[in-house]
């Protein structure tokens, strides 16, 4: 069963973002939108975004930066570990999934680090690129995102990502389990 699920997986993610691509842009052509017009004008509003998410950003790299020097992540990971033993999730990927709220470069540079000490066909490997792949970075778009155009009160956006992101870690531990049959 588990081999059928890979190849499906495997035939799924080849053709995913073509596809996405050319019904994009047929639903363009449908409606008669001159598609590439609007692509670079989004661009350009991409370009403005940036340079608004500047200070939000700077501010949310320095945060993580002192939660990671501090030692709080090691004794975060400490108390958690018993827990995520219990779900099947080795410890070494627990920084991950708590970075990844809050910082796609830091998670990236987390898994990373994984990929090379355990290598990327490694059970920590494909988890841990499941899971950053499963989950999004929640307080990063909170702050920077959210921020740069003024909404002050997040209202249930906090809780409805921290959830998703939960989950995601869970799916992610459950499919890679499951791919490889442990």
């Amino acid at each position: 069963m588990a081999e059928t699920f890979k190849s499906i997986v495997n035939i799924i993610s080849a053709f995913a973002i073509p596809m996405f691509i050319v019904v994009f842009l047929g639903w363009g052509l449908i409606k008669k939108v001159k598609v590439y017009e609007v692509f670079v004008e989004g661009a350009k509003d991409g370009f403005n975004t940036a340079v608004k998410i500047i200070p939000f950003l700077v501010a949310m790299l320095f945060a993580i930066g002192i939660f990671r020097a501090s030692g709080a992540m090691d004794v975060v990971v400490s108390l958690l570990s018993p827990l995520t033993n219990l779900i099947g999730m080795p410890a070494d990927v627990l920084p991950l999934a708590l970075l990844r709220p809050l910082s796609g470069s830091g998670s990236m540079g987390l898994m990373t680090e994984l990929m090379k000490t355990n290598g990327p066909d490694s059970f920590i490997g494909v988890l841990a690129s499941t899971m950053f792949g499963s989950t999004e970075t929640t307080f990063y778009i909170l702050a920077v995102y959210f921020g740069s155009v003024g909404i002050k009160n997040t209202r249930h956006a906090l809780p409805a990502g921290l959830v998703a992101d939960f989950f995601g870690m869970l799916g992610a531990v459950f499919i890679v389990r499951v791919l490889f049959s442990l």
